[in-house]
């Protein structure tokens, strides 16, 4: 079993990944609870940051996301009374390892995914592909804006080592697969 260490703010911040997870903030209706397993986690107050280390495992409502390690970025803000209370924001979350972000009806995979609060914006990074039914899309970049319901894909460059120790650039493209009825 792994090492554990939780504080006060770990709780406060587990519940504000409901942020993180779901697109209508702010609406009336309570939100489904998030459940993070992973082998191990730890919190440190002093970088405002919460490590979920192997198999980490997390799920709200119909979305789940699988990585090898998650770290939640947050910006501590005062409230008006300094010395009442404070109040956690979702500053980043980055995913590394088999990521995989899955709901009812889409699927995406990468080697790193970065979620950024501010702009709602989603990266997926490094072979990156992302499917939707059988629709399948894949590049070294996939940037998922939110708000917008719109997204980017972008090739990448590989280095190739040829005959002779000689080093080229191959440009890899964009690929996408529509199927059609």
């Amino acid at each position: 079993m792994g090492n554990i260490k939780i504080s006060g703010i770990s709780a406060v911040l587990l519940f504000t990944l409901c942020v993180v997870f779901h697109p209508a903030i702010g609406v009336a209706e309570k939100e489904p609870p998030i459940v993070v397993e992973a082998d191990q986690m730890s919190s440190t107050e002093e970088s405002n940051t919460v490590l979920f280390l192997g198999n980490v495992d997390a799920k709200q409502g119909d979305l789940r996301i699988l990585s090898d390690e998650m770290t939640v970025y947050y910006l501590e803000e005062a409230t008006a009374d300094k010395e009442a209370s404070t109040e956690q924001k979702i500053e980043k979350l980055v995913c590394v390892g088999n990521v995989e972000l899955s709901s009812a009806e889409w699927l995406g995979t990468s080697d790193q995914m970065i979620y950024y609060s501010g702009n709602r914006k989603v990266l997926l990074v490094g072979n990156a592909k992302a499917w939707q039914g059988e629709n399948m899309i894949s590049g070294e970049k996939i940037v998922y804006y939110m708000d917008e319901g719109r997204s980017e894909v972008v090739g990448g460059t590989t280095m190739v080592v040829g005959e002779g120790e000689e080093k080229q650039e191959k440009k890899s493209r964009v690929k996408m697969t529509i199927m059609q009825k």
